[in-house]
């Protein structure tokens, strides 16, 4: 265990690390540490492994229909792959039945303090870290544990994106509060915003609700999840890798001929090329609407009373709105540490300009999520382990080669929203990882 009594003094043999969350990212900052041999605290604030794939954690942004968006086959953390009898794309219960097992199959869950909450992190004048952490059985008795380092892992989706909508008397909710279909029943519904939770309950309300419509700034590629059988993701990789352009003219070619003018169905002409926003994958919303299930609307302009404007002067009533307009990426505990609450600074999404302190799970990629995860994970744990037993090859890292700033964006030209800041190409994060790991002579999975 941590220093619990001061915050200086020596500093320890094997560094003491502490892992906030014991969610995916959580998951793979653990094994690594273990791996390593490195002594670490393991806190999470729920009951039970999973973060927020447990639809029942308070804050939680899964809903019953929810799936993954990325195919089993390469979703899963490297030599642990998921069970053959999963669908291609799992339910959020399969998800967490997953995590589960992975965190009893690496022996992780007996290390974890479940029901303890880290409410504040700080920076002591010696460069150590006291973390404030209160158990849900003594919840007024505060508990000051002193590390060397720090791993956010505690997740991107609990501080819901809340915008405003003046005028509009109705019920405004953000999908946050939105579990199950029935909750449409007999409602006018207008779900706003155009991510895959978005379009994924939209597609719940053209289901049940009295009448159902979508709002969305901007045109956007839809990605069907299957193609010649296969998920989209595997058909993607089992052809021949090609230039960023080649692949956007070659696979929207293709997806035209798909899905084709999806304008005949009221959507607006996307503003960008393919992969310059983050993957839509859905091919139910088309359905819907080309059964008149569902309306597509543009942005919203105004409101009056239970009235709705949009930008094209086309009006609705509706009883409900949605917003199914994302979350920030805060780190509540420790935002000043951490910087921008929308783009954490984080060298390689991982690496804080404080000696010790380090994020998981903040970044935003186009496909293998939980890989890219494993591998950030390794090089935290390597990174921790060479400042107790390799001092020159961590001042290297540190004072060298963690000052480069590359472009991971594989030459995707993204948008400009908030949710793109820091966004990277999957397979460009993957080879840059690998490059600095070699450098460092880092083993990667």
């Amino acid at each position: 265990m941590a220093d619990t009594t001061a915050t200086t003094g020596p500093r320890s043999t094997t560094p003491s690390t502490l892992i906030i969350g014991a969610g995916p990212a959580g998951l793979a900052a653990a094994r690594a540490l273990a791996n390593h041999g490195l002594d670490y605290d393991h806190v999470e604030r729920h009951h039970s492994v999973g973060g927020l794939w447990d639809i029942d954690n308070p804050g939680s942004p899964m809903y019953e229909s929810a799936h993954f968006i990325s195919s089993k086959t390469l979703s899963n953390f490297p030599s642990f792959p998921m069970p053959q009898d999963y669908p291609d794309y799992p339910s959020h219960r399969q998800i967490l039945a997953y995590l589960q097992s992975f965190a009893n199959h690496f022996h992780l869950t007996e290390r974890i303090q479940f029901d303890t909450t880290v409410t504040e992190v700080t920076r002591t004048e010696a460069g150590r870290f006291t973390a404030t952490v209160t158990e849900a059985s003594a919840p007024n008795e505060p508990i000051h544990r002193t590390y060397d380092h720090v791993i956010a892992a505690s997740g991107v989706q609990w501080e819901p994106n809340v915008i405003d909508v003046p005028g509009f008397t109705g019920e405004v909710r953000h999908s946050v509060t939105y579990r199950d279909p029935q909750e449409f029943a007999g409602k006018r519904v207008l779900v706003v915003g155009a991510g895959n939770s978005g379009c994924d309950i939209a597609c719940d309300a053209a289901r049940t609700a009295a009448h159902a419509e979508i709002s969305m700034r901007r045109g956007y590629w839809f990605i069907p999840k299957h193609i010649f059988g296969m998920p989209v993701d595997v058909f993607a990789e089992s052809g021949p890798a090609l230039p960023m352009a080649v692949e956007q003219k070659v696979f929207g070619r293709l997806l035209r001929i798909i899905n084709g003018d999806v304008t005949r169905l009221g959507l607006q002409s996307p503003d960008h090329k393919l992969f310059e926003t983050h993957p839509i994958l859905n091919d139910q919303l088309l359905h819907y609407l080309g059964h008149g299930d569902i309306t597509a609307r543009p942005g919203i302009a105004s409101a009056t009373g239970a009235t709705v404007t949009f930008t094209d002067g086309s009006a609705q009533d509706f009883d409900l709105i949605l917003l199914a307009t994302g979350y920030r990426h805060t780190v509540p505990y420790a935002q000043d540490l951490y910087g921008d609450e929308q783009h954490p600074d984080l060298y390689l999404t991982a690496f804080s300009k404080h000696t010790g302190l380090y994020g998981l799970g903040f970044v935003e990629t186009n496909s293998g999520a939980y890989r890219l995860m494993d591998m950030l994970a390794e090089m935290i744990a390597s990174h921790i382990w060479d400042r107790a037993h390799r001092p020159r090859q961590w001042e290297r890292f540190e004072h060298h080669i963690a000052h480069d700033r590359p472009d991971l964006t594989g030459g995707l030209h993204l948008v400009g929203s908030p949710r793109h800041q820091g966004y990277v190409d999957s397979h460009a994060m993957t080879r840059y990882l690998r490059m600095v790991a070699s450098r460092m002579g880092w083993e990667l999975r």
